[in-house]
């Protein structure tokens, strides 16, 4: 029975192993350290507000678009979406395709722009 409860706690383990808060970002983006970033929310959303230097290929297309960013295997991946759902799902299916780096932006665009750049417009 235990092992049971122990598999049950794993995804939420390893969905706080790859979380980046916005500040934690930013720090690393002041100090020089620049991950890829990665945008799959709407061409829309995008188009709105987005991360500078960030490359969009929207979730329900990146499976058939993941050739345009294979270079990136070994690279730090900072992923976002909204609010971080959406960025959870595209990380699982980066990780599928070999990407071994990847982060999650804890909250998304929508906490960057609270916590990091209040100037940024939300939605």
């Amino acid at each position: 029975m235990q092992r049971t409860t122990e598999a049950a706690q794993e995804p939420s383990v390893r969905v706080m192993n790859i979380q980046i808060s916005p500040g934690d970002l930013a720090s690393k983006i002041r100090d020089g350290e620049l991950p890829r970033l990665l945008d799959v929310r709407e061409v829309e959303e995008h188009r709105f507000v987005s991360l500078p230097n960030s490359t969009l290929i929207p979730l329900g297309e990146l499976s058939s678009r993941v050739e345009e960013i294979e270079n990136w295997k070994e690279e730090a991946v900072v992923v976002y979406c909204h609010h971080g759902i959406r960025s959870l799902n595209a990380i699982a299916q980066l990780r599928h395709f070999g990407f071994t780096r990847l982060q999650n932006l804890a909250g998304g665009i929508d906490r960057w722009s609270t916590d990091v750049d209040p100037s940024m417009p939300r939605y």
